[in-house]
This record gives structure tokens, sequence and C-alpha cells, in this order.
């Protein structure tokens, strides 16, 4: 009995490691030219695919409008927006998905890799990934 207690509870904590082994959950985003937080995305799984929403802004109001959108996110709340979509995983990464800078409006093509549990690289680019930048995301725990 003991030893089934004992695997059952090793079982359990693979289990643990294995789900903390993922991007979804919400994460703070850190703005790459100054390395302040600027929001709380939710990463979540639609469709077996990968996609982000705003959940809170850190540096202005809840109410913010993304007036730089085109299409129907032109002037629509940035909280509660999809600004990442359609990443599938790749090898040890995800890939082929899009991103959206609700500053500017511009989609890009999008990568994102776990660094660790807690820790993220976004990165944005046009054409190829040597044409962007990255970002790093922390886990909000």
């Amino acid at each position: 009995m003991k030893k089934f207690i004992l695997f059952f509870a090793l079982l359990m904590s693979v289990g643990v490691v294995s789900a903390q082994n993922t991007p979804v959950g919400i994460w703070k985003t850190i703005d790459d030219n100054t390395g302040e937080a600027r929001s709380h995305l939710e990463i979540y799984q639609k469709e077996g695919k990968l996609c982000a929403k705003i959940v809170k802004l850190l540096q202005k109001p809840a109410d913010t409008v993304c007036d730089s959108c085109s299409g129907d996110k032109k002037d629509q709340p940035l909280i509660g927006m999809e600004i990442m979509w359609d990443l599938e995983p790749y090898d040890d990464y995800w890939s082929y998905g899009k991103i959206m800078d609700p500053d500017t409006g511009k989609v890009y093509k999008c990568n994102l890799e776990m660094e660790s549990v807690d820790k993220l690289t976004v990165r944005g680019y046009i054409g190829f990934s040597l044409l962007g930048r990255s970002q790093e995301w922390l886990r909000v725990k």
C-alpha cells in the first residue's frame, strides 16, 4: 500500500510540473524599450491554438480604446481585446501565429518560447524572425 501511495504521489507531482510547463495563464508584458510593466494578458487555447487577450492595463486607464486599430477592432476597448492568435506548437515553441501591437494597430507574425515556467519570450516580426523585436513576459502569480 505504501508503494502505491508513493507511486500515486509521484504521478501527481509529474502532472503538476507538466501543467506549469504551458504558457496558458496570466502574463505581465514588459516593454522591450523601457523595461516597465505594461499590461496583463491571458493566454488561452482556442481550437487547439494559443491566443491572448488583454485583461488589465497597467499604464493606461481601463477604458482605453484602440484608436490605431483597423477593421472590427477600431475604437474597441483594449481590455478584452484578442491581440495574439493562431499560435501552433512547433518543436519546443509556438509559431505560425499573429500578434497585434495595440499602440500602432499593426499586425506581425509571432513566435512564443517558454524560457522557464514563469518567463516567456515573445517575438513579433515581418517576413522572417530576424526582422522583428522580442519582449519578455512574466507569469502573474
